[in-house]
């Protein structure tokens, strides 16, 4: 006999009212379900039992119910599940976004309490884990839930969590960003920001997604960039402290939350019209003409990356430029492809979730174990493996000139030759600096670069020889 029975008493119509459960706002009904068999010590399946199912339920890749699987209710199942948690069908038609979604599986099904399953992406848009901290203040009980919540409302201020997104299947409901109060700062700023997006006549959402676009772009290429020093510190943090052997899985799990100040930043710049203006005027349509570099150059110093400008310049397939040329379109009267939409994404620039990255990560380990040669193209940047190569072309050339230097005087001959050496080694000294920085960036784990570095194994990685900034 359940524990309902055994303490309770049912209503009319046969469903318990013992309780009252209220919802969280946002919530989606699968996860309140679930909080009311725990209430009420049952299993989820039993209580889920009220209602007449007209599909499957969403498995997990694991086993057991999807973390982002969401109900759909009819009339009469409405009336079950508020009589269940003892509350207004009002209160939970303004808590639970899915409450006045309906379903082709429902029609028809006036008296008998029915239900469907679906994903809850597809039904009122993302959803992230909640903080079981703020649950458990709430509510007494210590559970999980799962909440629609856009990317921008990620942070929970008071415990210093990133909440992560609940249709990745992965182990973590959210991250620890309590030493990096720039990400908090920035979920507040996004407030204003949003303000600003609506007094221009745009969606704040469509402004996050652009922005959203541009910087995790930029999170794709940053291995390859040595001056980058920032995002790996809020990845060691958020990886606490040990990202180890998975890094590439860190960086697919902490991308949100380490980009999300540059987000924000970027999204600013894109809704000043300073900026909009530079865009303009550097198209050279209108005098004087400014070079293009001035605003890749304002757009680093945005985002507190003042070496950013070139690399962003000759990205020329990107998300910022689709923006520049929508701007300038704009200000010549002209219609593109989209009319004048500033803020429409190209499928290619949309960036990927963290269901879709894990699961390409999970085909990527699973396939054959590649070749030393494939595999290091496959997790080297272009960019950087283009600087190891030039540093060695160089050291094997000027080594291949020592051969002309062993000739004449003996003191004019030794003098070439030991500077000649000196160069060369200097030359092999930056290609080993260089390949020790991309091994690091690979994932190669910082106890075995160390000691190919004739360093402890215990230093810190900001202490392994960096490459040297070329002279020239």
């Amino acid at each position: 006999m359940s524990s309902v029975a055994r303490t309770g008493h049912l209503d009319g119509s046969g469903h318990a009212s013992i309780f009252r459960i209220a919802p969280l706002p946002g919530e989606t009904a699968a996860s309140l379900i679930c909080r009311l068999a725990a209430r009420y010590g049952l299993e989820a399946t039993t209580l889920r039992s009220s209602w007449q199912w007209r599909n499957t339920a969403p498995p997990r890749a694991g086993g057991g119910l999807r973390a982002d699987a969401e109900v759909l209710l009819n009339r009469a199942g409405q009336e079950v599940l508020a009589k269940l948690c003892g509350v207004g069908q009002d209160v939970l038609a303004q808590a639970l976004p899915s409450w006045a979604c309906r379903d082709a599986k429902l029609a028809g099904q006036r008296q008998t309490p029915a239900a469907v399953w679906r994903i809850a992406g597809a039904v009122a848009g993302p959803v992230a884990f909640g903080c079981r901290l703020c649950t458990a203040r709430r509510t007494g009980t210590t559970v999980r839930v799962v909440r629609y919540t856009p990317r921008w409302e990620r942070v929970c201020v008071r415990h210093g969590r990133w909440l992560m997104d609940a249709d990745a299947d992965q182990r973590l409901e959210y991250l620890d960003v309590r030493q990096l109060p720039e990400v908090a700062a920035a979920q507040r700023r996004w407030t204003a920001v949003a303000r600003r997006a609506l007094h221009a006549g745009a969606h704040p959402q469509r402004v996050f997604a652009l922005a959203h676009a541009v910087v995790a772009r930029w999170w794709e290429q940053a291995p390859g960039w040595e001056s980058e020093t920032i995002w790996p510190r809020r990845l060691h943090h958020v990886a606490g402290d040990n990202a180890g052997a998975e890094l590439d899985w860190w960086r697919i799990v902490g991308r949100d939350a380490v980009v999300f100040p540059e987000v924000v930043a970027v999204a600013e710049m894109l809704l000043d019209p300073a900026m909009a203006e530079l865009a303009w005027r550097g198209s050279g349509v209108r005098p004087p003409p400014l070079p293009d570099a001035i605003i890749w150059c304002r757009l680093g110093e945005r985002v507190g990356r003042p070496w950013l400008g070139p690399f962003t310049a000759s990205d020329y397939d990107s998300p910022l430029i689709s923006w520049m040329t929508g701007v300038i379109r704009r200000r010549r009267g002209e219609r593109g492809p989209y009319g004048d939409d500033l803020w429409w994404v190209h499928h290619d620039h949309q960036s990927a979730t963290l269901a879709t990255r894990l699961r390409a990560l999970g085909k990527e380990r699973k396939a054959p174990s590649p070749g030393p040669g494939r595999m290091w193209r496959a997790v080297v940047h272009p960019e950087q493996q283009a600087l190891i190569s030039n540093a060695i072309e160089n050291a094997a050339k000027q080594l291949l000139q020592l051969r002309g230097v062993q000739s004449g005087p003996a003191l004019e001959a030794a003098q070439q030759l030991m500077r000649a050496l000196r160069h060369s080694a200097t030359l092999i000294d930056d290609a080993f600096k260089r390949t020790t920085l991309a091994a690091l960036n690979a994932g190669i784990p910082l106890e075995e670069v160390a000691p190919w570095t004739g360093t402890p194994a215990d230093t810190s990685p900001a202490l392994l020889p960096g490459p040297q900034e070329d002279s020239g």
